[in-house]
C-alpha cells in the first residue's frame, strides 16, 4: 500500500471552483466514508478548509484509488469531473508526506504561517479515527504531521511572516478608512476566524468593536472578551448602517450580506465609504456589493495577493527545511516498523526453540537441581539474544537507509519464517493520544 492524496486548492483552482466544492464537516466524514469503502483504498482522511479541500488515503493500487477517489469528490460536490480535473493535484509517497507536513506548517495557507490549519488538521484526524475510516497508516501520518507543525510555530519565526488574513484585511481597509481608532468596525460571526478578528481589532485599538452572531450568548462571550457590545442577528441592517468597515466569516452557506442591505446601509450613511473584509468561503457578502457606489469589497483573493511577497520571506526557508528533515525522519521511521514484525517473528521463533529443547534437557537430564536448571535455562537464552542481536540490529539500520527489502526477504528465508506468521504478529504500538 502506497500513501496519496488527491485534491484542489487556492492555489489550483479559482476562489468560484472553491466556493463549489466546499464541504461542511458532515459532507467530509461521508466523503471520507465513501472512499474508505473503495475497493483501491485502505485508509482515508478528509481535510477540507476554507481555501482547500483534499483527501488521503492509503492506495491499494494507485490508478484505480486517484480514479475512485476522484469521483467519490465529484458527486459529493456534485462538480463535473470534467470540471475538476484541470485543477486537481494528486501527490504520491514522499510528496504526498511533504505536501501535509508543509500544510501542517502553513507553507501551503493563503496566509502562510497562520496556525488555524492546525486545528482543522486535528479535526479532520478525530473525525476520521471517530467513523474508523483511518487506521495506523494515517494515523502515523497526521499525528506526525500535527509535531512537525507545532515545531514550526514554536521554533521558527514562521508565525510573524505574513501574520494573519486579518491582518492583511485590516492593512487594505486602513488605505482606504484611515486610522482604525477612528473607525467602527462590526464584526459578523463569532467562529475561530471572526474571534481572531475580534480580538486583532480590540487590540488596535477600534473606535468601536460591535459583534453580531446568530447565537446570542456566543457574541455576548466574544463582545465581553475583547471589549465590544453584542447585538442580536435581527439588528443586521442597522449595524451594516453604523459600521465603517465590516469583516464577516460565518460559514453560512449562501450570502449573509446582498447587495440590496448594503445599497439600504449607504443610502441611510448619505453615501459615506465603507470597507467589507470578506474572509469567508464560500463567500459571506455578495460580489455585486463590490459594484456599489462607495463600497470596497476585500476578499480572500485580494488578501492572498497581498500576502504573496512574504513567500520568500527567511523563517519560510527555515520551515521548509524542516518539512524536510521530518519527512526524511518519517520515512526512516516508517520503514523500521516496516521490519518489526519480522525481527518480531524471528525472536519468536527462537524463543519457541529455546523453550522446546529445555523441556528435552529436563526430560533427559531430570537430577538437574533448580539452581543448575536455571542456570542452564539463563546461559541459553544469552547465547540466543547474542546470535539474534547483530542481524536485528542490522536490519534496522538498513531499514533506516532504505535498503531492509532484500536483507528482511533473506532473513524469513534462511530462519524458515512463514510469511503469514510475520504479518499478523503483535508488534506493541506505540503510546500517545492525539499531538
Amino acid at each position: 500500500m502506497s500513501l496519496l492524496v488527491l485534491g484542489l486548492s487556492h492555489r489550483s483552482a479559482p476562489l468560484e471552483l472553491l466556493e463549489l466544492v466546499a464541504l461542511s464537516s458532515e459532507r467530509a466524514a461521508q466523503l471520507a466514508d465513501t472512499v474508505h469503502r473503495a475497493e483501491s483504498v485502505g485508509e482515508a482522511v478528509v481535510v477540507a478548509t476554507c481555501n482547500r479541500v483534499e483527501v488521503y488515503a492509503d492506495a491499494v493500487t494507485f490508478h484505480g484509488a486517484v480514479s475512485e477517489i476522484g469521483e467519490a469528490l465529484s458527486r459529493a460536490t456534485s462538480v463535473p469531473m470534467e470540471r475538476l480535473r484541470e485543477h486537481l493535484y494528486v501527490h504520491y509517497e514522499d510528496r504526498a508526506i511533504a505536501h501535509l507536513f508543509s500544510v501542517a506548517c502553513g507553507l501551503d495557507s493563503m496566509a502562510v504561517g497562520e496556525g488555524q490549519i492546525l486545528g482543522q488538521l486535528r479535526e479532520a484526524l478525530r473525525s476520521a479515527q471517530r467513523q474508523q475510516s483511518i487506521s495506523s497508516i494515517l494515523g502515523d501520518l497526521f499525528q506526525h504531521a500535527l509535531r512537525v507543525g507545532k515545531r514550526a510555530h514554536a521554533e521558527t519565526e514562521i508565525d510573524r511572516v505574513s501574520g494573519s488574513l486579518i491582518e492583511a484585511g485590516l492593512e487594505r481597509a486602513g488605505t482606504t478608512l484611515g486610522p482604525l481608532s477612528q473607525q467602527r468596525v462590526l464584526v459578523v460571526g463569532a467562529g475561530s476566524m471572526s474571534s481572531l478578528a475580534a480580538m486583532t481589532l480590540s487590540r488596535r485599538g477600534a473606535r468601536e468593536l460591535v459583534i453580531l452572531n446568530r447565537t446570542a450568548a456566543t457574541a455576548e462571550r466574544l463582545a465581553t472578551a475583547t471589549g465590544g457590545s453584542a447585538r442580536p442577528w435581527g439588528a443586521l441592517a442597522e449595524s451594516l448602517t453604523d459600521a465603517d468597515l465590516v469583516i464577516s466569516c460565518t460559514g453560512a452557506v449562501g450570502h449573509v450580506i446582498d447587495a440590496a442591505s448594503v445599497t439600504a446601509a449607504q443610502t441611510a450613511r448619505s453615501g459615506r465609504h465603507q470597507v467589507y473584509v470578506d474572509l469567508a468561503l464560500p463567500r459571506d457578502v455578495d460580489p455585486e456589493v463590490g459594484h456599489l457606489a462607495g463600497i470596497t469589497l476585500v476578499g480572500l483573493r485580494e488578501v492572498g495577493q497581498l500576502l504573496d511577497d512574504s513567500s520568500t520571506a527567511p523563517p519560510v526557508q527555515a520551515v521548509e527545511d524542516l518539512v524536510v528533515g521530518e519527512v526524511g525522519a518519517f520515512l526512516a521511521g516508517r520503514r523500521a516498523k516496516s521490519v518489526a514484525p519480522t525481527v518480531a517473528a524471528l525472536r519468536s521463533r527462537a524463543a519457541d526453540v529455546v523453550a522446546a529443547e529445555l523441556v528435552r534437557l529436563e526430560q533427559r537430564a531430570p537430577s538437574l537441581s533448580e539452581e543448575e536448571r536455571a542456570e542452564v535455562q539463563l546461559t541459553v537464552h544469552r547465547v540466543v539474544e547474542k546470535l539474534l542481536h547483530a542481524p536485528s540490529v542490522r536490519m534496522k539500520e538498513l531499514a533506516v537507509s532504505g535498503a531492509s527489502g532484500d536483507y528482511a526477504q533473506a532473513l524469513r528465508d534462511l530462519f524458515d519464517l512463514d510469511p503469514h506468521d510475520v504479518a499478523t504478529v503483535s508488534v506493541p504500538p506505540e503510546q500517545g493520544g492525539l499531538a
